[in-house]
């Protein structure tokens, strides 16, 4: 089994990234052939500063590797260093519906939240096609919101297929339904885009006041509240708690008697214990960056490989050879 998933380096990653992409992913190593990318060519549709890309690419390397990442047991690498899979986007488009790229929900998200509707993030569905099919992918591991874009593949990918004979081999998406939608601190899903974060790596005393600042209801700490299940601390406090912690707080707030204030205060305390381990990682990688890009240059050749032998059979397949 190959799993291949990736990562957009357009900003500090967060819990969102990690419970809907990265644990998933990191879990899989142990269970096939995994590949692993960062995104910089996907990030081009949202970021537009060099330095930035630069890096937040880095920034991407370390926090997955500190985060348990493997690189003896998957291929990790930049998506731009392998080039072939921009030539692979446009024999795909060719055969992509336009009706099919305008269902897609992402785009008319990211455009309703202010982000420029240029041709690369409506295409961004075809390029995602392109990062699967080159690598023979059998399992992607997704978030709730990237879905459909998984099935987007698997319909460009029959369709090609139909055109010009068997010659991708059609992947299926893999979520995980209990953490594949993490709620940012305004309660809407956590992204990068819409800035209501909480960052893996970020500095102590600015993450403990995003926390302690998640705003709560009115009701007193005495007053029961049968809804605790829907509060948002106590949602973000069940991904980063040992089960019974989460369960006690929860029920604590749905029978009265737990204020807001100290149920803040156990997320942040939980969260930042959650990711003790990995910011030592962290720190260590840090200082030894020769390590982290030559593990990205040593993943590049396994896939840039990879990537050549189902480029050629779809350039054969599609008379271009």
């Amino acid at each position: 089994m190959r799993i291949l998933s990736g990562i957009q380096p357009s900003g500090a990653l967060h819990l969102g990234n990690y419970f809907g992409m990265m644990r998933p992913a990191i879990d899989l190593q142990e269970k096939g052939e995994a590949f692993y990318f960062i995104a910089d060519y996907h990030s081009m549709t949202s970021l537009f500063d060099p330095v930035e890309r630069r890096q937040n690419t880095l920034d991407v390397a370390l926090d997955f590797l500190a985060c348990g990442l493997d690189p003896k047991r998957s291929v990790f690498f930049k998506q731009s260093d392998v080039p072939e899979v921009t030539e692979l986007a446009w024999m795909l488009s060719t055969l992509t519906p336009m009706g099919l790229l305008q269902r897609c929900h992402s785009y008319k998200d990211k455009v309703d939240k202010g982000l420029s509707p240029s041709h690369g993030l409506f295409a961004y569905p075809v390029l995602m096609a392109a990062d699967i099919l080159i690598y023979d992918s059998n399992v992607v591991p997704v978030g709730q919101d990237q879905k459909q874009h998984v099935e987007v593949t698997r319909d460009i990918a029959l369709k090609f297929n139909e055109q010009y004979g068997p010659t991708f081999v059609i992947p299926e998406p893999q979520i995980r339904g209990e953490t594949a939608k993490v709620p940012g601190v305004d309660g809407e899903k956590m992204s990068k885009s819409y800035g209501n974060t909480i960052e893996i790596f970020g500095e102590e005393k600015a993450l403990r006041k995003k926390i302690m600042g998640l705003k709560m209801d009115s009701r007193g700490p005495a007053e029961p509240k049968p809804d605790a299940e829907q509060n948002l601390a106590i949602q973000l406090l069940k991904l980063v708690a040992p089960p019974e912690v989460a369960k006690d707080f929860e029920e604590r707030l749905r029978f009265g008697g737990l204020g807001y204030g100290e149920l803040k205060k156990a997320l942040f305390d939980n969260y930042w214990n959650y990711f003790t381990d990995a910011r030592t990682k962290r720190a260590e990688l840090a200082a030894n960056l020769d390590y982290v890009n030559g593990v990205l240059r040593e993943g590049a050749a396994q896939a840039r490989a990879q990537a050549r032998v189902v480029l050629q059979r779809a350039r054969l397949a599609s008379g271009l050879e």
